[in-house]
Order: structure tokens, then sequence, then C-alpha cells
């Protein structure tokens, strides 16, 4: 079973490998991330780092047994006590349950080492998968989506609300 891990340094190939390899499976959803992002993937990934150092947002991969990543959890702080989820899967990983799965265990993290009391989501319409995904974590529909969040395609909004106990 694949492991959500803190994204680290040491992770910098492996999701350049699962962002190289979904390339055209993830622009199927949303827009390609163009040449350039690829090619100035070490400055990006460092970047995230620094984010992550500075309380600007949680970055997770999800990890198989041999290192591979098949996917990618972002919480994005947000004024108060607030985040922004995104995430994507590898095309060989969808279907399984991992998403949901990881979404839950990103949610309780939030709660837990965050503090959060509320995340929200958004996806694009004719992406099912990731609805679902959503509403399976326990995510609500709270209305549409600003097209400029999803790369200029129609969406759907999503909220949920976290309980720290």
């Amino acid at each position: 079973m694949p492991e959500l891990q803190r994204l680290r340094a040491d992770h910098a190939s492996a999701v350049l490998s699962f962002e190289l390899d979904n390339r055209a499976h993830f622009a199927a959803w949303i827009s390609d991330r163009g040449d350039e992002f690829y090619e100035h993937f070490a400055e990006r990934h460092d970047a995230r780092l620094a984010e992550q150092q500075a309380g600007v947002g949680a970055y997770y991969v999800l990890v198989e047994e041999d290192g591979s990543v098949v996917g990618r959890f972002n919480l994005t702080f947000l004024e108060g006590d607030s985040a922004e989820l995104g995430y994507r899967v590898a095309e060989t990983a969808a279907g399984r349950g991992l998403a949901t799965m990881a979404v839950r265990k990103l949610c309780d993290l939030g709660s837990e080492k965050y503090g959060l009391r509320r995340i929200v989501a958004a996806t694009s319409r004719q992406n099912a998968a990731s609805q679902k995904v959503l509403t399976n974590a326990g995510f609500a529909l709270v209305g549409p989506a600003e097209p400029a969040d999803l790369g200029g395609k129609p969406g759907h909004r999503y909220e949920r609300f976290l309980t720290n106990d």
C-alpha cells in the first residue's frame, strides 16, 4: 500500500518522473503546465520546499514501496484556518481508492497538525472521478468553481469542515 509522505528534497526525481509519465493524462482534466514547468522543475521543487518550510503550504506525495510517486496532494493555506486542496494521481493508480485514502489522511493532518477547520477544493465538470474522490472523502458540493481556478474550464467547488478534537 502506498504511503503518504511529506514532500522532501529527495523526492524530486520521482516527482518529476510522475509528472512526465502522466502529463497527457493530467492534460485531459486540467490545463497542461507547459514545457517550462518541466524544464525548471528542480527550481519549482525547491520553491515548494521553501513554501512548506515558511508555512505557506503543506505538500505531500503518495509513494509506492519501490520509491515511485503515484500521487501529489497539496494544502495551500488561506487566511484564517482554511486551506485549498489540490491533488493529482497517476493514471496507473486511478480507480484503486488511493486518492480518497490520501485526501482523507490529508484532511486528518490538516486538522491535527495544521489546525485547519475548513478545506476547499475545485474540480472540472468532466472529472467525475475527482468529484467522487471529494464526495467520498467527506466534501460537499457548494457551487460553481471559478474557471480561472481550473485552467479556464468550468467546474465545481467543494468544501469540508474539519473537527479539531
